[in-house]
């Protein structure tokens, strides 16, 4: 599989901005896998973290879940990877762990998210609520954040992939 990546056109809308910004962060990081057998991307960053590339689309599939499904959309079928005894189950990773798993239901959240967004306007609040405050949050913030999300833990894969592979880019 190849990696695609676009930016969103200079003069696009806010909303397809903001759309454009975090699929190019999505794609980054699927960029950043590419490529790599289950055992590289199990790869922990340097000792003693546990951080992988792996753990990364474990973990960036939680979050699509908690901001599109729990938040915007009062939707909670729990977490997928963590776990109230395990907070960073995610990043705990086995043999039995896969890059075929994790990247399916990575993009199944994906999907779900980009059907839940449709449903609102960029001013509208979310029908549910985070484990961080009982206020609402509007679907603009909730993009806003995720593009911050993505990119933070980008940079963090570009230092991963390097470490494995030699490879780097933006």
């Amino acid at each position: 599989m190849t990696i695609e990546r676009s930016e969103p056109a200079i003069d696009a809308g806010e909303r397809a901005m903001l759309e454009g910004w975090l699929d190019y962060h999505r794609q980054t990081l699927a960029w950043k896998c590419e490529g790599l057998d289950d055992a590289q991307l199990r790869t922990a960053s340097v000792e003693p973290s546990e951080l992988s590339l792996l753990g990364l689309v474990r973990h960036m599939a939680d979050v699509e879940r908690g901001w599109f499904r729990k938040v915007l959309a009062d939707d909670d079928p729990g977490p997928i990877y963590y776990s109230a005894e395990d907070r960073d189950g995610e990043f705990h990773l086995t043999e039995e762990d896969t890059w075929e798993e994790a990247y399916g239901t990575w993009q199944r959240e994906i999907e779900i998210a980009r059907r839940n967004a449709a449903r609102f306007a960029l001013d509208d609040l979310s029908e549910g609520k985070s484990r961080f405050t009982d206020k609402p949050f509007n679907l603009r913030w909730i993009y806003t954040h995720m593009i911050e999300e993505y990119a933070r833990h980008n940079g963090h894969a570009d230092l991963i992939r390097e470490r494995i592979d030699g490879v780097t880019g933006d």
